[in-house]
C-alpha cells in the first residue's frame, strides 16, 4: 500500500497521480458528517456522558445546600465547558468529512484522508482479501476491506477511517457512506474482474451479525 502527502497537488479529485490509460473512476464519495460524528466520533455517547455529569453536579450541588446562584454558576461553567468540548468534536467530524475522499477504480481504492496531515492511501483490489459491509441508518454505512498481511497499515495512520478494535491488523474502511449497499455491490464487481479465481470472504463479527451484511459469502 503507498501513502502520498498533501491533496493540494492532486492530478485529480482525490487521486495522487493522473490514471493510466487502461484504468478508470467508477465511484467517489466522502463520508455523511453527521453520522461519522455520531458514529467514529461518538459525539452521542459523549454527550450522555457529559448529561450524567451535569446530573451528578446538580445532585451533590443540592445535597451540600449551595446557594442558588451558586449553583446557576457551576452549572452554568460546566454547561459552557461541555457545549465547547462537543461542539469542537462536531466540527472535527465536519472537517474530517470534508478532507476525505473516497475513490473505486476498476484497480483499486483510494482513500484520501487526513485533515491537518493529508495521506492518500492506495488499496489495489487484488490485495483485498475480505469485506464487510455494516449499515447504519438510512442506507448510511461502513465498508471494511481486510487486507493481505503483506501490505499492512498503521491503525493511527487510518483513523477514524479504520475499523474500531482491529488494532493488530487494521481494516480500513470507508466510512459513514451514503448508499453503502450500492457502492458495496460496486467494490464487489469491481474486485471480481480482477481476481475471477479467487473468493472474497466477511470479515464480520458475530456481534453485529444483525446489522452486518456481507459483500460475498466464501
Amino acid at each position: 500500500m503507498k501513502a502520498h502527502h498533501e491533496h493540494e497537488f492532486e492530478a485529480a479529485l482525490g487521486l495522487p497521480e493522473q490514471l493510466p490509460r487502461n484504468e478508470y473512476v467508477i465511484w467517489q464519495g466522502q463520508p455523511d458528517w453527521k453520522q461519522l460524528a455520531v458514529n467514529a466520533f461518538h459525539v452521542r455517547k459523549i454527550t450522555f456522558y457529559f448529561a450524567f455529569m451535569l446530573f451528578l453536579q446538580c445532585v451533590h450541588l443540592v445535597d451540600t445546600d449551595t446557594a442558588w446562584l451558586d449553583m446557576v454558576k457551576q452549572l452554568g461553567t460546566s454547561i459552557c465547558l461541555a457545549s465547547i468540548a462537543l461542539g469542537l468534536l462536531t466540527w472535527s467530524a465536519y472537517l474530517s468529512s470534508k478532507a476525505t475522499i473516497y475513490t473505486l477504480t476498476n484497480k483499486r481504492i483510494v482513500m484520501r484522508i487526513g485533515i491537518v496531515l493529508s495521506l492518500t492511501f492506495n488499496l489495489p483490489l487484488k490485495k483485498i482479501v475480505a469485506s464487510d459491509l455494516l449499515i447504519l441508518k438510512n442506507q448510511v454505512g461502513n465498508i471494511a476491506l481486510g487486507i493481505s498481511s503483506d501490505s499492512p497499515i498503521g491503525w493511527l495512520n487510518l483513523w477514524p477511517h479504520v475499523r474500531a478494535w482491529r488494532i493488530n491488523a487494521p481494516q480500513p474502511t470507508l466510512r459513514c457512506i451514503p448508499n453503502a449497499e450500492s457502492i458495496g455491490q460496486l467494490i464487489l464487481q469491481a474486485w471480481r474482474k480482477e481476481s475471477p479465481q479467487e473468493q472474497l470472504v466477511s470479515v464480520g463479527n458475530t456481534s453485529s451479525a444483525s446489522n452486518t451484511q456481507t459483500l460475498s459469502h466464501a
